[in-house]
């Protein structure tokens, strides 16, 4: 089955959900734009139209809002509201504790418990679990492995087994992810460390709240197109809840800043 046949479901599987996502998120970026959302909204009318079902009242708010913006963007959240999709696998888009970027990193502060710098396949079923019993639902262990394999395969980048930040950060919807205005401006390691050290101002390993203000105004001021200083609280904020009792170390900070180097 095609990703277009699925849209004619009146009820969407976890599995034909990242089917269809990974159909039309053809460039991998983690969101739908220009063409990619043109298409998708096309082919939504269409399957709808074959398979003698009216579009639902959130998919035709969804093509008024989107129908007709050559500048609109969505994420796998918008995209997990339109569709009528499972509805375990849906809570966990629409969990609250994932509202804003600063509830995303405290829960990404708690499941990441090694400090690592990713979450495992396990350290992902303790999330989905945690999320599914905040909302009260009880599933079976083998529901939960398999939506713990989707989303692994459905947020998994690079194919490593495992969720870096600004990957699982694809749970925020598109407005609320503001790591994807920092993609434009990461440094290689060496550049990283260097600013690092140069904000760390009183040397003592980490960069607290003011020194991070320091360092974010003047990306700001150098990266006008991608950053806003007029948000620089909400990145201050949110860059925050990663650290430490007001401790910014140089392994959180790197998350945000540091590229990856092949």
């Amino acid at each position: 089955m095609t990703a277009e046949t699925h849209l004619q479901g009146v009820e969407i599987s976890a599995a034909q959900f990242f089917e269809i996502w990974h159909h039309y998120d053809s460039d991998g970026n983690g969101y739908m734009d220009g063409k990619e959302l043109q298409n998708f909204i096309q082919e939504l009318q269409q399957a709808r139209k074959k398979a003698g079902l009216d579009l639902t009242p959130e998919m035709k708010a969804f093509v008024d809002q989107y129908g007709k913006a050559t500048d609109g963007k969505i994420g796998i959240v918008e995209l997990a509201q339109v569709l009528p999709t499972e509805e375990n696998f849906l809570l966990f888009f629409r969990c609250q504790q994932l509202k804003s970027s600063e509830d995303f990193m405290q829960t990404w502060r708690k499941y990441d418990s090694d400090h690592s710098g990713f979450i495992d396949s396990e350290e992902l079923k303790s999330f989905l679990k945690d999320l599914l019993q905040k909302a009260n639902k009880q599933i079976e262990d083998s529901k939960l492995t398999e939506y713990t394999e989707i989303m692994l395969r459905m947020f998994d980048a690079n194919n490593d087994g495992k969720l870096e930040l600004t990957e699982l950060a694809r749970l925020l919807p598109v407005q609320e992810n503001f790591l994807i205005k920092f993609q434009g401006v990461k440094m290689c390691a060496k550049e990283f460390n260097k600013a690092f050290e140069m904000y760390d101002q009183d040397g003592n390993g980490y960069i607290d709240e003011n020194e991070l203000d320091a360092l974010l105004k003047d990306l700001c001021e150098k990266n006008k197109k991608e950053l806003d200083i007029n948000n620089l609280a909400t990145y201050k904020k949110s860059i925050m809840a990663l650290s430490d009792g007001g401790k910014l170390y140089r392994a959180e900070l790197s998350l945000i800043l540091c590229a990856e180097e092949n």
